[in-house]
């Protein structure tokens, strides 16, 4: 079978592990941040927090912004539920904005009327999170000017697309964001096993996230209410959690992140021979502006929706691991229940009808591919 995405691990990988696992930290060492400081150096950004997974990185930089009860949140729709979820998980109601067809990514067009409606019935989100899907840089520019003249704080859900960039610079430098928030899942561009990581230019809340992320604890004098009772002494200043990242996975991580560029020259280097094998099928291949370099985390193909299953059951048999990203967050029970349904969110499920995600890894040959190609030929 060959996979949707895998990782990559090669002897400088595992002998970093084997470094940390004969020394002195397995957590709380030197390796997470220096690992920090490797993601920093390669978006921008000032301040990153590494955390168990990206999902933890968005719980905390919601946390960090206020986000809670009585408050507002809005994301897409198309997206891993984890962005959604987190929103609920500080108390907080949550909402979505439609997705543009080409892009996958939110719509600046339907968040602006969106924002327009919301300002004039005073009921504007605390915080959005735009997803990057599939590695493509949703339009962050547009996005940000909008959240900002409305007075609405971003987190940028780029867990599909670190080593992305579009005109302005790389993903991550949060040019039009409070916070970016990246995940290390195997089938990512670099992995940590599981890790995710939030990055911010803010020092305040880089701090505040440092606390949250280990159960809302401190050393630091200047915030303790009792800071002369003994060197031992620490304080829960706030309701935390413990979402700390081992030194294991960061020193994964840091020996992956030596080779994020070529990671992602290659998936753009097979998306572009995707794009060329594919050109006089009967499907939709994935869009991306000019101006825009995708990590290409994945590579979405929409079909006809009739068919759909028919093709997705045939490559599967053929030996081709496809899969589907993602089911419209707003179209699953949990989130009826709160009170949505199939046709609030009509360009999403257009797009959820059609799409399935073809195999996309930095380490597929060419031979896969022409595999891929042939399957899809042979039922289209």
């Amino acid at each position: 079978m060959i996979p949707y995405g895998r990782q990559d691990i090669t002897q400088g990988d595992l002998d970093a592990v084997h470094d940390v696992l004969t020394s002195d930290f397995l957590t709380q060492g030197p390796k997470v941040p220096a690992f920090e400081a490797a993601v920093c150096a390669a978006t921008g950004a000032a301040h990153g927090v590494a955390v168990n997974s990206a999902t933890s990185a968005l719980h905390i930089a919601c946390l960090a912004l206020g986000l809670g009860r009585g408050d507002l949140m809005w994301t897409s729709p198309i997206t891993f539920v984890a962005s959604a979820n987190v929103g609920h998980l500080c108390g907080a109601e949550v909402d979505f904005v439609d997705i543009e067809p080409g892009s996958f990514n939110m719509c600046p067009e339907a968040l602006e009327a969106k924002l327009e409606r919301a300002g004039a019935a005073g009921r504007l989100p605390k915080v959005l999170i735009p997803v990057h899907m599939c590695g493509q840089p949703a339009r962050m520019e547009r996005i940000g000017a909008l959240a900002r003249r409305y007075g609405v704080r971003v987190v940028e859900d780029a867990s599909h697309a670190i080593g992305a960039r579009d005109g302005t610079g790389a993903t991550g430098a949060c040019r039009w964001s409070d916070i970016t928030v990246f995940s290390f899942h195997p089938v990512k561009i670099v992995t940590t096993a599981e890790g995710g990581m939030a990055v911010t230019n803010d020092p305040t809340l880089a701090a505040a996230m440092e606390r949250l992320r280990s159960h809302g604890v401190t050393r630091d004098p200047a915030l303790m209410a009792h800071p002369d009772t003994g060197p031992w002494v620490y304080e829960q200043i706030e309701l935390g959690l413990n979402y700390r990242m081992t030194e294991l996975q960061a020193a994964l991580g840091i020996s992956q992140m030596q080779r994020l560029e070529a990671y992602v020259a290659r998936r753009n280097a097979l998306a572009e021979r995707y794009d060329r094998l594919l050109a006089d099928l009967p499907l939709s291949r994935p869009e991306r502006g000019a101006d825009m370099l995708s990590a290409f985390h994945l590579y979405v193909i929409q079909v006809d929706p009739s068919r759909r299953r028919a093709i997705f059951d045939h490559l599967r048999g053929a030996g081709i691991g496809v899969n589907v990203h993602y089911i419209p967050v707003h179209t699953q029970p949990y989130w009826r229940r709160h009170g949505f349904a199939p046709g609030d969110f009509p360009k999403a499920e257009a797009y959820y009808a059609g799409a399935i995600s073809i195999p996309l890894f930095a380490t597929m040959t060419e031979a896969q591919q022409d595999e891929v190609v042939s399957a899809l030929r042979a039922i289209l």
